[in-house]
């Protein structure tokens, strides 16, 4: 399946693509240029994505078993978000992950994976810095603010990210809300940012998130939920109040 979806890769995708009806195209890939070459972006499905720069693989919250990156080289580093299913797989992992494979992860997650999982695992808590091989990554809070959610994401559990590769900026949202911290953020090059109810949060307040921190491309991800699939052109139409912000479709679904 997936190297169905990779033989029809864009790779040149960096202007927005339209269908006849004037609806933006989901892309099965997108690249941003970085001091150290072309970063790719590889959606897989719902939050589970592959970065590929200079050489190296980074998958991101891994799910779906080792068939569906069959295209990819073995990960080089592994970023998970926190312990849902839809982001935490310990067969996945087990199963990808080599020796030389590092591991990035809350708490609770390692707590999952146990020390049955190949390569090195690393634990960062929010606000924490990791160094590796001239790539770093912060960990970014993620969680709820609404009373009815925090239940799924509880604050100082879960984490997402910021990864600064070849000069560029990538924030990765994980599951949470329109939160302080993400608001804050300052040169963002890329952000995938989540919108789904119950839950993390809706179309309204992911927009009005994007438009605080003003990343300079951002991708929907993270956006089914109960209710079926959120408006992206509606998200698109908010974000359009800063016509610098430019939206990306990536073909999660």
């Amino acid at each position: 399946m997936q190297l169905q979806k990779l033989a029809t890769v864009i790779l040149t995708a960096t202007v927005v693509v339209l269908t006849a009806a004037g609806a933006t195209a989901d892309l099965a890939t997108d690249m941003i240029a970085t001091d150290d070459g072309e970063l790719t972006f590889f959606p897989i499905n719902h939050a589970t994505f592959v970065m590929t720069c200079g050489g190296k693989a980074i998958y991101v919250d891994p799910v779906g078993g080792a068939d569906v990156f069959g295209d990819f080289k073995p990960p080089d580093l592994i970023l998970i978000t926190h312990i849902h299913g839809d982001h935490t797989s310990v067969e996945t992992v087990q199963t990808i992950s080599t020796a030389e494979t590092v591991v990035i992860a809350p708490t609770t997650v390692a707590e999952k994976l146990g020390k049955s999982v190949p390569g090195r695992l690393h634990i960062l808590a929010n606000g924490e810095s990791f160094d590796w091989g001239g790539i770093t990554i912060e960990a970014i809070p993620a969680y709820n603010l609404s009373e009815e959610r925090r239940n799924f994401h509880p604050k100082d559990r879960d984490n997402g990210y910021v990864v600064t590769i070849g000069g560029k900026r990538i924030y990765i949202a994980g599951d949470t809300e329109d939160i302080p911290e993400m608001r804050a953020l300052e040169n963002i090059d890329a952000a995938f940012v989540c919108m789904n109810l119950p839950y993390t949060m809706t179309v309204a307040r992911a927009a009005d998130a994007v438009l605080a921190f003003a990343p300079k491309i951002v991708y929907p991800y993270h956006y089914r939920g109960e209710g079926g699939m959120s408006d992206l052109e509606e998200f698109k139409k908010a974000v359009a109040a800063n016509p610098e912000i430019d939206v990306r479709f990536l073909d999660w679904y």
